[in-house]
């Protein structure tokens, strides 16, 4: 379990990958792990799609980095669609028997599709109610989410943290963030998380820009904020995507530089299925 790295090594590195949609060739992700896998992370983490529409490449890909990777995969579970907890233990039940033993406990993002009486009426209101349940049903490493510049449902950091208490304390081992450009901010965070008694690992989150239009996109999905030199610098860049790629993985590295220096616990990369961009960075 990715629990036991906690307890043998600090800091750990990690990388996520996606599920292709669909109607893509899974082939691919596969090459991509292969590619992965020889960075010798100490865990992979799997997304999930909204309302569970990529599960079952989420199983088997799980069960590839397990399985053929050999190393701890990190299966992320949204609850916001599950009808019962019915769903619930069939997944959990396939994933142990494929020797999968963590996961990524998650409320998730409102599918397009949900309506407002469905999104009120849900079965699981919060991630810390599918924490509970995974409990309940088996002994699985547990992770979750947290958002160093809040939640964007959150009313402030105060009830954002609060929050996230109440989801370690219903069992989780450990949490990653969102990820983020201001180290600053974290470690602001970070102080305020341990202040509060959450003391399990925080691990820091961090996504290379790999084109101008993306940024966009980060900023409203995420709600984070680019650091203001690193803003000023991409700018220069706009119209060369190739240059805003390089000059943001060396601005990862400074990042995850600067996060060891300051002990942080680990590093969990978004890799956006770019095996060359993890790899330039954990070289």
């Amino acid at each position: 379990m990715i629990k036991e790295h906690f307890h043998r090594k600090r800091p750990t590195l990690s990388i996520e990958v996606f599920p292709p949609k669909p109607d893509s060739d899974i082939s691919m992700i596969y090459d991509t792990l292969d590619e992965v896998s020889r960075l010798q992370p100490d865990f992979i983490s799997v997304t999930y799609g909204a309302g569970g529409s990529t599960s079952q490449n989420t199983f088997a890909i799980a069960n590839y980095i397990q399985n053929q990777c050999h190393i701890e995969a990190l299966c992320h579970l949204t609850c916001i669609s599950m009808k019962n907890e019915l769903y619930l233990r069939n997944f959990l039940t396939s994933l142990y028997r494929g020797g999968v033993r963590n996961i990524l406990a998650l409320r998730g993002d409102r599918p397009v599709d949900m309506t407002e009486e469905e999104f009120n009426s849900r079965f699981y209101r919060h991630a810390s109610d599918l924490v509970t349940d995974i409990k309940k049903n088996y002994d699985f490493c547990i992770g979750g989410a947290c958002y160093p510049e809040v939640h964007p449902e959150a009313a402030d950091r105060k009830e954002d943290i609060r929050y996230l208490k109440q989801k370690v304390d219903r069992g989780l081992d450990f949490v990653t963030t969102q990820l983020f450009y201001d180290n600053e901010v974290f470690f602001r965070f970070l102080d305020e998380v341990r202040k509060a008694g959450i003391e399990v690992p925080v691990l820091a989150g961090l996504m290379p820009v790999t084109s101008y239009k993306q940024i966009d996109r980060i900023v409203s999905l995420s709600g984070t904020q680019l650091e203001k030199g690193f803003a000023a610098e991409i700018e220069k860049f706009k119209d060369s995507d190739e240059d805003i790629k390089k000059l943001s993985i060396e601005y990862t590295k400074k990042q995850m530089d600067d996060l060891l220096a300051h002990g942080v616990n680990g590093i969990h990369l978004y890799s956006m299925n770019k095996a060359e961009i993890a790899k330039a960075i954990f070289d």
